[in-house]
Formats: C-alpha cells, sequence, structure tokens
C-alpha cells in the first residue's frame, strides 16, 4: 500500500500535465502501450469497472484542471459517464441485442472494441481527428442520409462546437423516426442557463472558466429544453438512483449524473 501511494501522487501531477499537453490523438495511441502496465499495478479489490469486470485496488485521477480522484479505470480507460452510460445500455435497453444501424461520435476506448465487436451492431464511428474514426466529418455538415440510424451516441462532444445548435439539427437529421440519441455533456446542474463566451480564445483561460482549454461553454439545466426545441423527445435519466449506493462506489460513478436520452 505504501508503495502505491508513493507511486500515486507524482501520478496525478503526471497526467495532468500529460492532458494539458499533449494532443489527443497522440494520448489515444498512447494508451494502448500504457493500459496494461497500469492494470497490473492497480489489480485489486477495492473498485470494479463494471464495463470487463475487472477490479483494482484504486483508480487512476483524472482532469484537465482540478482532478478527481479514482475515476479512470485502468483496463479500459472509463471514466465515471461512461461506466455509467455502459450500465444503462446493459441494464435497460436492447443495445447489446437487438439489430441496429449506431453511428458513434469521437468514439472512447472505453466502449470501441467492444462495440466493434457485436454482431447485431452496423457500427460507424465518426469524428474530425480521432485515429478510431471511419468517416472523418463535421458534426455541423455531416455527410449522412436523413433518417439513416437507429442509435446515436454523442458524448462529450457538442461542448466542443462552436455551433451546437447546427449540430443538434444535424443529429436530428440523420437519426431515424424512433431512434434515440445519448447526448452527454459536461453539465453544471447549478446552473439554470449555459454560459458562453466567444470572445475568450486563450487555452489556460477557457479551462479556468469552462472547466477544459478546447471548451466553448458550460451547460446548465436549459440543455435539455435546447435539444426539445430542435425537436427531439427528452427523458433527464438520473440513472444513479436506481444503482445500489454500494455498487455506485464500487463502479466509481458520480452521483446525480444525469443521461440525456433522446428521441426522435
Amino acid at each position: 500500500m505504501r508503495f502505491v501511494l508513493f507511486f500515486y501522487h507524482p501520478m496525478k501531477s503526471a497526467f495532468k500535465f500529460i492532458l494539458n499537453t499533449i494532443p489527443r490523438p497522440i494520448l489515444i495511441r498512447l494508451s494502448y502501450l500504457a493500459r496494461p502496465v497500469l492494470a497490473l499495478v492497480l489489480k485489486g479489490t477495492t473498485f470494479t469497472d463494471p464495463i470487463d469486470g475487472k477490479s483494482f485496488r484504486m483508480f487512476l485521477p483524472y482532469g484537465y484542471g482540478t482532478q478527481r480522484n479514482n475515476v479512470l479505470s485502468p483496463s479500459t480507460l472509463s471514466l465515471e459517464r461512461h461506466r455509467l452510460l455502459w450500465l444503462y445500455l446493459q441494464n435497460e435497453t436492447d443495445f447489446f441485442t437487438a439489430p441496429k444501424k449506431v453511428l458513434h461520435f469521437a468514439p472512447e476506448q472505453a466502449f470501441y472494441s467492444r462495440f466493434r465487436q457485436q454482431k447485431n451492431l452496423e457500427y460507424t464511428t465518426t469524428d474530425l481527428l480521432s485515429p478510431l474514426a471511419d468517416v472523418k466529418a463535421d458534426i455541423c455538415n455531416l455527410p449522412f442520409d436523413d433518417n439513416t440510424y437507429d442509435l446515436i451516441l454523442c458524448n462529450h462532444v457538442l461542448e466542443h462546437i462552436p455551433d451546437d445548435t447546427k449540430a443538434m439539427q444535424e443529429l436530428y437529421r440523420v437519426l431515424k423516426p424512433g431512434g434515440m440519441g445519448i447526448f452527454q455533456i459536461p453539465q453544471d446542474l447549478s446552473r439554470a442557463t449555459t454560459y458562453a463566451d466567444d470572445s475568450i480564445l486563450d487555452p489556460k483561460e477557457r479551462a479556468a472558466i469552462f472547466g477544459q482549454y478546447d471548451h466553448v461553454r458550460v451547460y446548465g439545466r436549459d440543455y435539455f429544453d435546447k435539444l426539445r426545441r430542435i425537436g427531439f423527445k427528452v427523458i433527464e435519466e438520473d440513472y444513479t438512483v436506481t444503482i445500489h449506493p454500494e455498487l455506485v462506489e464500487k463502479y466509481c460513478l458520480a452521483p446525480g449524473e444525469i443521461i440525456p436520452v433522446c428521441y426522435k
């Protein structure tokens, strides 16, 4: 245990430096090398990643500004939101069993290979920069036909997009009638309204105000109503209240995090 604590504190500083200096496409490639080593060093029984079922004595710290402790899984590199979404898809939907045409924006490593292996899914990934993207595309001008996809995953993307209204309209356009979209965002539920300021261009200032150097706004509770104005029917799914508190802690979830489940 002393070794782990000795290892943990300098690791927090190193992770913060890496997140704020290395471009994300390079981070994705490097993480494939680091993951097996981290999983071996931190193996234990305290916390469990529900995505792969592996357990660890601690999870890794994560955060571009203030770092959160015990949030990054050493094995899948999932964060709180990824594990919550996995549990929701697994327990509350037919995502893993029914045939579906799926579009996944900025595909997360925690999901990418697992979703790709699902025989029931016709799975397409898209992003401007990600090495995991099948289709390099601008979310505000998608190269897909109207009413194409049964399910769209677009998580922690919209806070990067200056014209998020246009992006939401494109998501609505390519989703099939009756289809479902999940559009998670970093959200400050204490704010009634979203805050944005296009004049803030300095990365350090953006990180201080918006929470990350490449974010352009902080979403408030009005996010759901904006999606509704686009045309979506939105369910504000407070899913952690349905999970036993011991499992919320065991899986390192964020109590009260809302999953925006959107239907066309």
